[in-house]
């Protein structure tokens, strides 16, 4: 039963890895078309102000995708150590 629980929590630790990875490589494409979008619902706005508008939302990707990412990650090697001490224990009591 606690196997079964350690492997689900490797495959969601693997999902958030995936995740932040996709989000951390696809920041640029994200904050453009956030930026992109809030552009069109002021109608209209000067381009500094969109550079700033457009940085800060490839930044809240990037710190979004680089927080689920190394959470992800922690979750995995977490999981895969008890997952290990789990083994050593089945060993030694044999």
């Amino acid at each position: 039963m606690l196997k079964e629980k350690l492997i689900s929590l490797i495959v969601v630790g693997f999902i958030l890895v995936i995740g932040g990875l996709f989000m951390i490589f696809s920041s640029i494409n994200f904050g453009t078309s956030f930026a992109d979008s809030w552009l069109i619902s002021r109608g209209g706005a000067d381009t500094g102000i969109y550079q700033i508008i457009l940085k800060g939302y490839i930044n809240n990707f990037l710190v979004a995708g680089g927080i689920l990412f190394g959470f992800g990650l922690m979750l995995v090697i977490l999981i895969f150590y008890k997952f290990q001490n789990i083994k050593e224990k089945t060993i030694h009591k044999m």
